[in-house]
Formats: structure tokens, sequence, C-alpha cells
């Protein structure tokens, strides 16, 4: 296989402001009080044959119990309340709308300190019929949109378009005999053929939420991405790809198998085929596989990439390819393409996670995971280049010195050019994704960096952006002419909270998608989350063996702490 490496190290991306968008998705979300004011790890798809419609995901806490119910110390999620957030655009992304469903909820459960919480039946900002089909919905939200199917099976654009939503999902129940699966998180998705409907609020628009995991006992389903086969010129039309990990034997003894899986559907997510594709291996002497991102090209073919983790501090690790050219039913064996590091230069014993921006900072597990796009035509396919693009975010230099990486391939996965340095000068990049117009002539690249070097306190202040650039794609197929699209006003990651309050969180992931018009993404955002100063005192007395009392966010913070939002853009091709 060839590897061609370009310069890490070029020159930066010229900055434009003509077409510059700045929106909040998660539209629904109040400033306060946390954690209902709490999203992250946003997602977003476009319909390929209407390219105007987007649907985006995050994780939403909007319906949560405030911190001050029960013990105001503790910022627990609330049993049985989903957290599965949905929003539509029907203006390419210039505007969102958050609907209100009805379900189970602890959205009024505000007040103060002590009161006792009692969820109920009422509304939601998350997803429908999880409640009522005994599930809970979770994280890890990917969508997908494809053709929906006909009475005869076939799938075809004339039909209307379908909305695939996968998450993790848990069971409502704690009893046993009640479960609706095995197992402690499964794969689930939803499906709506109506999506102005849906975004409505109509709830009768949304299908009974589909169990695709093959579940038993000691499953954790995890890190999942979706897909659809969405170029009519595909002989596999229509079908749709899920990849995850499927943790299994939930750490007993001395080994965690974590394969890799593939869930297929050639029925619209009706019934699901589970693959298992790479072996159950991760344990004291060899690391399992994360981080999977899947997608399809012109002909059918499935491309499913990962992240094989590495030991060390840093990791070097790398992005493996595996591919069915048959609709899913066989797979090829794992194959190294190259080398990726991860960002373990610093390791927080508290929460026992690699961080990035400091002392009980956000974790940053799967930056350097492969996140990627394929010029796959859609949705007639008949002008495809097939080109594969591939960001992560890279390790190799050290702490302080994380590269936004490039890398990408003309020849459907048998060679790769890069990786270059694609991020602005001064910016730690954190999480990044690319989306490159169907007809492959332009790359959209959207990341969350840190400006500010790692902090050993947590009393100096921290900044995160969100970055969105682009590239002309030259001769053979060389992105070219990077300009900054927008880079977000400035926030205070230590403003946002993992609900146990012990660190930041901003979650795993951001997205991007790109039409032959315009490109539109989705990043963590935190301007609107203030940072607090108790909660900061607290978690640096964690990591000293202090004696700082744990403090009550809803009592002793500002209001809007722990206020992290999904912002977004919408950008015309320039």
């Amino acid at each position: 296989m060839l590897i061609t490496m370009l310069s890490v190290a070029l020159a930066a991306p010229t900055r434009i402001t003509a077409t510059s968008s700045d929106t909040l998705v998660t539209v629904g979300s109040p400033t306060s009080p946390f954690t209902q004011n709490k999203q992250n790890e946003p997602a977003i798809a476009v319909d390929a044959n209407h390219p105007n419609i987007l649907a985006a995901g995050s994780n939403d806490e909007i319906d949560l119990e405030a911190c001050n119910a029960g013990n105001p110390t503790t910022c627990p999620f609330t049993p049985g309340v989903g957290v599965s957030g949905i929003y539509f655009s029907f203006n390419s992304g210039t505007s969102w709308t958050q609907p209100t469903y009805s379900g189970w909820t602890a959205r009024d459960c505000v007040g103060a300190p002590g009161f006792t919480c009692t969820p109920h039946v009422g509304p939601i900002g998350t997803l429908p019929k999880y409640y009522e089909n005994g599930l809970v919905s979770g994280g890890d939200p990917a969508l997908a949109f494809g053709p929906r199917p006909g009475a005869d099976g076939t799938f075809s654009w004339a039909n209307g378009e379908r909305l695939y939503y996968a998450n993790l999902t848990a069971n409502f129940s704690t009893i046993r005999s009640e479960e609706a699966f095995k197992g402690f998180e499964a794969v689930t998705v939803s499906r709506t053929d109506d999506v102005v409907s849906a975004a409505a609020g109509d709830a009768s628009a949304w299908m009974a939420p589909v169990i695709v995991s093959k579940q038993n006992s000691t499953l954790f389903s995890d890190k999942d991405q979706i897909w659809v086969d969405n170029a009519a010129s595909s002989p596999f039309f229509g079908h749709a790809y899920i990849c995850n990990v499927a943790f299994r034997s939930q750490e007993k003894g001395r080994a965690l198998p974590s394969p890799l899986e593939v869930d297929t559907t050639t029925d619209g997510g009706d019934t699901w085929t589970v693959k298992q594709v790479t072996p159950a291996v991760d344990n004291i002497t060899s690391f399992g596989i994360s981080g999977c991102a899947i997608r399809t090209d012109s002909h059918g073919v499935v491309y499913l990439f990962g992240y094989q983790f590495a030991f060390g501090f840093p990791g070097f690790g790398s992005h493996i390819l595996i591919q069915s050219f048959d609709g899913g039913h066989n797979w090829t064996r794992p194959r190294t393409l190259f080398t990726a590091v991860d960002l373990c230069n610093a390791f927080d014993p508290i929460q026992g996670r690699c961080v990035e921006d400091g002392v009980a900072g956000a974790r940053d597990d799967l930056a350097p995971e492969p996140n990627v796009d394929i010029a796959n035509g859609a949705p007639n396919g008949t002008d495809a280049t097939d080109e594969i693009v591939d960001t992560w975010v890279d390790g190799r230099d050290g702490l302080n010195h994380e590269h936004v990486f490039l890398s990408y391939s003309t020849d459907g996965g048998a060679s790769w050019i890069g990786p270059s340095s694609i991020g602005q000068r001064g910016d730690r990049g954190y999480y990044t994704a690319p989306g490159i117009s169907p007809n492959g002539t332009d790359l959209y690249v959207v990341y969350n960096a840190f400006l500010t070097p790692y902090r050993s306190d947590t009393t100096s202040p921290r900044i995160l952006e969100g970055v969105v650039l682009h590239a002309d794609i030259g001769a053979g197929g060389t992105p070219a002419g990077w300009t900054v699209l927008h880079r977000s006003p400035p926030g205070d990651p230590r403003g946002s909270s993992a609900n146990s309050l012990i660190s930041e969180f901003l979650g795993d992931y951001v997205y991007a998608i790109a039409t032959r018009t315009y490109g539109a993404v989705v990043w963590n955002d935190v301007r609107n989350a203030a940072d607090c100063p108790a909660v900061d005192a607290w978690r640096f007395s964690l990591q000293t063996g202090g004696s700082v009392p744990k403090p009550a966010p809803n009592v002793d913070c500002p209001a809007t702490f722990g206020n992290s939002d999904i912002f977004g853009g919408s950008y015309p091709t320039p």
C-alpha cells in the first residue's frame, strides 16, 4: 500500500467571513439549571434527494431533574429519562427547530434544594416512543437519510425519504422479567418517513424503536455510527449499516473482549443481521478497536474504518479499513492504513481518562478516531468521484502541539495521501469531522480546538472554539486553497461538566455534511457556560487530596454553569 507523506506544517488557511454562519441547534435547551442545560456529542445528516433538509441529534439532558432534587451536590441521570435529542432544519441549517413529544420526564423537577423529584409522563425534547416500549434513549446519536422502500420492498427516491436515528438504549425497568432486551446497553434505531410532521411534534410520525444489536446478559454496545447507501447507482441502494463496539463480559477477569460489529438491514430497518468483523481482542497485552466510521461509494462498496488503540503515553495506534463488496454479507480482514497517535499526553487519575486542556479537563479518548466521508454522487451516483477523506486529531508531537490531520484516497482506499496538518496555527485540535460534496469538488472540515495550553490548575481560564474550514478539490483529488469559513465565539470549557462534577465534559464527536452547493456542520460550544469557582476548587482538591467540600451547583454556581450547547453553521460553496 502506498502512503504519500505531506508536510505537517502547511500554511495557515486564509480567513474569510462573507459566508460565516453561527446558529444554535439545541434551541429547546434552557440556559439553566444544570443539568437540563447540558448538550454534547452532536451528529448531523442531510437528505441527499432534498438537500435543504437536515436532521441533527445530540446527548440532550433537557428532561433530567435539576441537581437540587434530593441531595443538591449530586446531579444524576434521572432513571428512565431519555437523552437522545432531535432537531430539524428545512432551510439548509440556517435555523433549527426542536420538537416536543410526550414521554417519561423530570423536566419540571426544579426547585429549592432537597425537594423530591417524581418523574412522570409529560413533555420531552428527545425521541418519542421509548418509554412506551420499555426503553430509555441514550447517548452516541447517529443519523442518516436514505430512500424509502416501496410496497414491493424496492428502494427508490420516488417513494420518499426515510430518516434513521441510531443511539444507545437502556432498559426502562430494572426488573429482569420486565426488560426489553438482555445486557446493559443496546443499539437501537428510530425511523420516520415524515420529517415535517416529526418536526412539528407529531410522535405518530415515528415508528417504534427497533433493537438492532444481538444482546446477551453481559453485552454493552457502544460507539455506534449509521450510514444508508444513498446512491441510486449502487446495486445495494437502500441498505443501511450500523457499526459499533460490542463490549463483552463487562470486565470480568483480565480480558474485555470488544470486537467491532456491523448491523445490516435490507428492508428499511425492520430487521437487522449482525456480523462480527474484527477479533474479540482487548486485554492487558492487546488493545481493541473503537471509534468506527462507515460509508458507501457509488458502486455500493461499504467502507468500515476504526481506530486500533495502542499502549503508551501517547499510544501510536492506527486507522484500519474493512470492506464489503456484496452489501454487507461478507467482510474483508482488517487492513492497517497508517499511524494515528492518540492524545494521551496527559492523564487524569480522578476520572481515569486522558485529557488535553488541563487538570480535570474534558476526556479526549476518541480524538484520533477516523472521521470519514466519500464523494459518492448521491442521490444518483452519476457524478461521483468516490474520493475518500479522513480527518482526525493527532498527538504525535506532544502536549500543546495537537494537529488536525487529513488523509485522502482516490483509489478506493488502496493507497492514501497524507497526513497533512490543516488546522490553524495556535489551534490545539480536539475533535474533527469532514464533509465532501457528492461530486467531489468541495471539502468542509469542522473541529473544536483549545486555544490555551494545558493548565495544571483549575483557576486559569481556558478557551474552546469551533472552527470551520473549506478547500477546493483540485487535480488528482488534492484539497487546495484552504479558507477559514468561521470561528465561533470563545468559551471556557471549565463551565462544562460531567454529571458527577469531577471534570469537564464535551463528549466525543463533532460532525459535518456537504452538498453540491453548501456545507453544514455542528460542534460543541461553551460560549454560554459560566465557570464556577466552587466547582473548580473542589475538582482541584480531588486531584491533590484536599478537603474542599463538594459544591451544590444549583446553589453555589452561576446560573449558567454547565450550559454546553450545540452550535452549527451553513456555508454556501465559496
